[in-house]
């Protein structure tokens, strides 16, 4: 085991920088990120900066770093690039808070009517999440169910404050599903999505353009990782994407890449335009990535890492409308 780096100060972080070549044209506001920021958080933003080995990298199939960073590399350039990557957060955040919420309203409107305490009712969820048992792990011998409903009251008990909280579990005993929506995370509302019932799934998925109710919950998955990320302010614009959705089938021709983030953007538009068909969020991500990705000079930086391809600002999903659902 190698002994851990030796802890050193803000001054001498940015000299060390410095050395090995990156330029910094104003120390004290390079000194200002430092102290906010913090080395090692910034480090995945100048990364792409740092030369590659490329002996070493031939050697085992993929890009290798070296410390010292690529001709033309300054501080700026990464700021900039950080500030972008807040505001594409930002962007996610906003559509996924709209996403995330009407979905709720269709699952809790739709199992409210067959029971007002469907989300807690076995005979209102699929079999496979309801009854069937985990063969292994830490949830041995419970259901998925099971297991949501945990998670669910635990939530329920970080809300017991809440007045309406309070007031349906003293009146009622219990909240019924279109209020208990208001306690649910995203991944709480992904995990139910997907351990409902076959027809439920397909009835919500068909208003919102999925192909189907399985490929509806995948694209929940996705952007509850999607809307991690963001949350936890951790770098999104050249992230690799841990929970993937396949790509459409008529979207295969656009050399997406489920791996990269601009895939999940595309997903969050098509989405938007169902729920807010004149929402200006489309255009905004386009102004932000026409006018502030930073353009280096040495090409160390690239939007491809983002995942965009040639010409999809002009493709229908970024350049129409659509109506409401």
């Amino acid at each position: 085991m190698k002994p851990l780096k030796p802890w050193i100060s803000f001054a001498d972080q940015l000299q060390k920088l410095q050395a090995r070549g990156l330029q910094v044209d104003n120390s004290a506001a390079a000194l200002n990120y430092l102290e906010r920021l913090g080395y090692y958080r910034l480090s995945g933003y100048w990364y792409p900066l740092r030369l590659i080995d490329e002996a070493v990298s031939q050697a085992q199939g993929k890009a290798v770093r070296l410390d010292a960073f690529a001709p033309g590399s300054r501080f700026e350039d990464m700021a900039r690039l950080y500030v972008f990557d807040k505001k594409l957060r930002l962007l996610a955040l906003d559509a996924l808070e709209r996403i995330e919420m009407a979905v709720r309203v269709d699952v809790a409107h739709l199992l409210g009517k067959r029971d007002p305490r469907a989300h807690e009712n076995p005979m209102c969820l699929h079999g496979n999440f309801a009854k069937k048992l985990i063969a292994s792990g830490p949830d041995k011998g419970k259901t998925q169910h099971q297991v949501w409903l945990t998670k669910y009251q635990s939530l329920l008990d970080r809300a017991r404050k809440e007045p309406f909280v309070a007031h349906h579990s003293q009146q009622y005993g219990g909240l019924p599903i279109w209020a208990a929506i208001e306690v649910w995370d995203f991944g709480l509302l992904s995990k139910l999505f997907a351990g409902m019932q076959y027809a439920d799934q397909q009835a919500i998925a068909a208003s919102y353009g999925a192909p189907d109710g399985r490929a509806f919950a995948q694209w929940l998955r996705s952007l509850n990782f999607i809307r991690n990320v963001s949350a936890h302010h951790s770098r999104l614009w050249n992230i690799n994407v841990l929970e993937l959705s396949p790509v459409p089938k008529d979207w295969s021709a656009t050399g997406l890449n489920p791996t990269r983030s601009f895939f999940y953007f595309c997903l969050m538009q098509k989405l938007l335009q169902v729920i807010c068909p004149n929402s200006s969020w489309g255009q905004r991500l386009k102004n932000l990535l026409a006018n502030e990705f930073p353009a280096v000079g040495n090409q160390q930086l690239s939007l491809a890492e983002f995942g965009v391809f040639p010409g999809w600002e002009a493709w229908e999903l970024w350049s129409q409308q659509r109506t409401h659902k």
